[in-house]
């Protein structure tokens, strides 16, 4: 010990023993006027908060549950100094953050140093408290730490159910003094088009709006505000169009001097300075800033109706969103799609990807599968894009291998999007909540309902998207037991969706309105949520275990009684003769959000006495063999007699079986298996002559349960019978290769000769 660090020694042995109790006994809530919400009173020496206290986790390299320990008050973002730093204090902020425990901490700024304000030292938590905030510790900004000793804490990566705000990374502006930003048009035309590309560039301040001195603006200010509007690129200016205009009104200036670098995902994140309380005269030799922003090909106006699809991208894609310019991020490679691991996932890859797609920059980076699980690869990790990259696979990022990453640590996105004004004309009443009712639109300046007839999933899919309510759980097409004290007349009918337009007004329908039960109790409505299941079939599986069986008819009245074999069965001299059967295993996983249940309850399942067990879903999954032309040559379907959890990933637990007359469903991460050796698992190939097919599986094929995503509900596969033997390969998901390989797939099925290709 040197001779310095013995005299501090003495001074902190001195000072412990002369301080009272009291100075490390202060607690560290935030001061406020109104007590939070919570389930548990909050610990006695804690003070009421008007809100939850903000903790993130920062820093580099890490994964999305560790990092430097960051918290948000009086406006500020500030770290937590290692003094006292404990397993309990980072139990409490792994809470905090949605994780259900911590398995370590980090001291010495592991994680790199923070910057700002430290907010709290010698923290000292029991374990139970709430948050930070109610532990013991030095108080608010009183610490004798620098950022060299910033700590950090490593969560276990099992989420708290239902908690909401998890694997967010946000852009953490002070917004305060940049509320809201909009273009107001100048133009007559151009006001009354949605969404407004041009305009001149207002920020609101204190319930009023401002304009920005346009002074040393650049392109790159300009393409930080086409981003946070929903707009990809931006374009110049005619100046001298919008010249005589601007010296025509008076100007009030609260914004100048912005250098953004144009990687920034928000106005406020940019360097700028703001005027005083007089700022009409504060842009000298300047004028207000005209932007002008190029739409993306989802938001070009064509013939005043939008176009249904985005052009489609080459190389990148989403997947598994309720909403328009959200879900998971799967590129493309060698023509099959995989998703981007999401270590080191930050908003600015998240903003290239979502300008790739043809919306504006991110406003949010989501890790940890927060949209759902992805099957296939995963080509991606540590991303690092600079934020000015056109195409995600121009950002360096690392290879793939599979001890780096798994499904569980996908990565998301969720875009800025244009203002587009579709929920002004839709509206659901009379439901028991603000995510169910009577469906209601506006056909020019009158509202009215909807005709019931032929409403399926799909346009409900289409009308809680234009809601914003998230995902379609269910299609009502009688709303009798609804509030209908105010309901309208009947305005539209005919409604036929593909499930990914917009809005209503983009699916086909009547011209003019023809229903059959045009009474109020008919009128179609929803039921929305924010979280939906997703099925996938394992189709690596099905190519593995396939084979043919000629199994006896005496073995077969059950599946005859059920209509698992083909229509020529009823001819055969039962109980003599067989059956040829292709057989093979199904595992169905559920990588959504929100467990598959069956629709009806279990109060309507019919109970099957031959195989002893209640179908809860009439047909779960279609099986057919369809020959080059696309023609079924054989068919089969399953009954979902037991829906249940066959096995989960790890960390996560069994919530269905069928014993016992129990529950039936999947919960998320969890699979079901319906081995190759049960009934029904087949299609009756009997009368099949050899030949080159396509094996093609489909699951939930009457969109009988709400999903977040149906187009990976199909798996096919190529196949080739030489009347003794089957081969199947080429195996994939219906979605899982690119169009011009699912085009080589159905053009050349089966192989020339017994040799897998």
């Amino acid at each position: 010990m040197s001779a310095w660090t013995g005299r501090r020694l003495v001074c902190i042995l001195f000072f412990l023993a002369s301080c009272p109790p009291r100075c490390f006994a202060q607690t560290a809530t935030p001061p406020a006027a109104t007590p939070r919400p919570s389930t548990s009173p909050p610990p006695s020496s804690a003070q009421p908060q008007t809100e939850r206290l903000k903790v993130r986790l920062a820093g580099f390299p890490r994964k999305h549950n560790e990092g430097r320990v960051e918290l948000f008050y009086k406006g500020e973002w500030g770290t937590i100094c290692d003094d006292d730093f404990s397993i309990s204090n980072a139990n409490v902020l792994c809470r905090q953050l949605g994780f259900v425990e911590a398995i370590g901490w980090t001291h010495s700024a592991k994680y790199g140093k923070g910057q700002g304000k430290i907010w709290l030292d010698n923290v000292q938590c029991g374990g139970s408290e709430q948050n930070i905030g109610a532990c013991k510790s030095r108080g608010w900004g009183n610490s004798d730490c620098t950022h060299d000793e910033d700590a950090g804490v490593v969560c276990k990566d099992e989420r708290i159910l239902g908690f909401a705000d998890a694997n967010v990374i946000e852009a953490h502006v002070d917004e305060n003094k940049l509320e809201e930003v909009r273009l107001r048009p100048v133009v007559a035309a151009a006001k009354k088009r949605l969404p407004i590309t041009e305009g001149v560039l207002e920020v609101k301040h204190k319930n009023s709006w401002a304009q920005v001195c346009d002074a040393g603006w650049t392109a790159k200010n300009t393409r930080v505000v086409c981003g946070m509007l929903g707009f990809p690129h931006e374009r110049k200016v005619n100046k001298n169009f919008y010249r005589l205009f601007l010296q025509r009104q008076k100007n009030v200036y609260h914004v100048h001097s912005v250098a953004c670098t144009g990687t920034e995902v928000h106005l406020a994140a940019c360097p700028l300075e703001f005027n005083g309380p007089n700022g009409t005269a504060s842009c000298r030799g300047g004028s207000p800033v005209v932007v002008s922003c190029v739409p993306g090909p989802l938001f070009v106006q064509q013939s005043a109706r939008l176009k249904k699809k985005p052009k489609p991208s080459s190389n990148v894609r989403l997947k598994g969103g309720a909403r328009l310019g959200e879900g998971r991020v799967e590129v493309l490679k060698g023509g099959e799609w995989g998703s981007v691991c999401d270590d080191r996932w930050n908003l600015q890859s998240a903003s290239v990807v979502c300008r790739e797609l043809g919306f504006g920059s991110a406003k949010e980076a989501m890790t940890g599968g927060r949209m759902g699980q992805g099957m296939g690869p995963i080509y991606m990790n540590e991303v690092k894009c600079t934020g000015h990259e056109r195409s995600i696979w121009t950002c360096p990022f690392k290879n793939i291998t599979s001890e780096d990453c798994q499904h569980t640590e996908d990565a998301a996105v969720r875009c800025n999007i244009p203002y587009m004004g579709l929920e002004n004309s839709i509206r659901i009443v009379g439901g028991r909540s603000a995510y169910e009712g009577r469906v209601e639109v506006r056909v020019g300046s009158k509202w009215g309902t909807v005709c019931s007839t032929g409403w399926t999933t799909r346009e409900a899919m289409v009308a809680c998207r234009q809601l914003g309510l998230g995902y379609s759980m269910h299609a009502i097409t009688e709303t009798w037991y609804w509030d209908s004290s105010n309901v309208t007349e009947m305005v539209l009918s005919g409604v036929k969706c593909t499930g990914n337009e917009m809005s209503l007004t983009q699916c086909q329908r009547h011209k003019t309105l023809s229903c059959q039960k045009a009474a109020a109790k008919f009128a179609a409505g929803i039921i929305c949520s924010e979280t939906a299941s997703d099925l996938v079939l394992n189709a690596p599986l099905v190519q593995q275990t396939v084979y043919i069986e000629d199994r006896p008819l005496h073995m077969l009245y059950c599946a005859a009684e059920e209509d698992c074999l083909s229509k020529t069965a009823a001819k055969a001299n039962w109980p003599y003769g067989h059956r040829r059967l292709l057989r093979f295993s199904s595992q169905i996983h559920n990588i959504g959000r929100a467990d598959f249940k069956p629709k009806a309850g279990r109060h309507s399942w019919v109970w099957h006495a031959c195989h002893g067990h209640y179908h809860s879903m009439d047909i779960f999954t279609h099986y057919d063999l369809l020959n080059a032309n696309g023609t079924k040559v054989a068919e089969g379907h399953k009954a979902s007699f037991c829906l249940e959890d066959s096995d989960c990933q790890e960390g996560v637990s069994k919530r269905y079986e069928c014993a016992n007359f129990g529950d039936q469903g999947i919960t998320v991460g969890c699979w079901d298996l319906y081995r190759h050796d049960i009934d029904c698992q087949w299609i009756d190939i009997t009368d099949v002559k050899p030949g080159n097919y396509i094996m093609q599986v489909v699951i939930n094929p009457n969109l009988e349960v709400a999903e977040s995503d149906f187009t990976n509900n199909a798996m096919k596969c190529n196949c080739k019978y030489d009347g003794h033997r089957i081969w199947f390969h080429n195996c994939h998901i219906g979605d899982a290769f690119s169009e011009e390989a699912e085009r080589r797939f159905e053009k050349f099925p089966g192989q020339l000769n017994n040799q897998i290709s």
